[in-house]
């Protein structure tokens, strides 16, 4: 397992930068994003349409973590995508990179704007990290991948400085 997550998080580390040496050479940790707790931000506690939502979030999810999709629509479905350029693109960029993709198991809705999602990462189809967190955010008339979340799975590579947005 932690094998599988140096594989699959190496390439950020090594694009964004680490001079400290990186880690203390034991296992990382699960990557994992606050969840949302106390009352929503929103009155709301779901979408007006949930089931519409969940279904977007599950599509720019997978669509986020598919190696397949050009940094141009990753950033698309990335909270602050423009902004988050170098990041992505270090995240994205190497050969190992290319072969990893997101299973979605479970939205939760927090707000009307904010929702827990649960998945895994694979790489070569073999689920490489189960059961992560992280958050998406409906930003744009859209529902995207949180910056926070990303910059979890850069820092769980034992990154201090993962870049600029982190």
């Amino acid at each position: 397992m932690a094998a599988a997550a140096a594989l699959l998080i190496g390439p950020a580390a090594v694009a964004c930068g680490d001079d400290s040496g990186g880690g203390d050479g034991g296992t990382p940790p699960e990557p994992s994003v606050e969840k949302t707790t106390g009352p929503p931000k929103d009155s709301a506690t779901a979408p007006a349409d949930p089931a519409a939502a969940e279904k977007e979030v599950r599509a720019n999810w997978e669509k986020f973590f598919d190696p397949k999709v050009s940094l141009k629509d990753k950033e698309a479905v990335l909270e602050n995508g423009a902004k988050m350029r170098a990041v992505l693109a270090g995240f994205s960029g190497d050969e190992r990179g290319k072969q990893v993709a997101a299973e979605v198991g479970e939205v939760e809705f927090t707000s009307a704007k904010e929702a827990d999602v649960t998945y895994a990462l694979t790489l070569k189809g073999a689920t490489a990290l189960p059961d992560a967190s992280g958050t998406a955010v409906h930003q744009d008339d859209t529902w995207k991948v949180s910056v926070k979340t990303l910059c979890a799975l850069v820092k769980m590579s034992g990154n201090a400085s993962p870049g600029p947005g982190c």
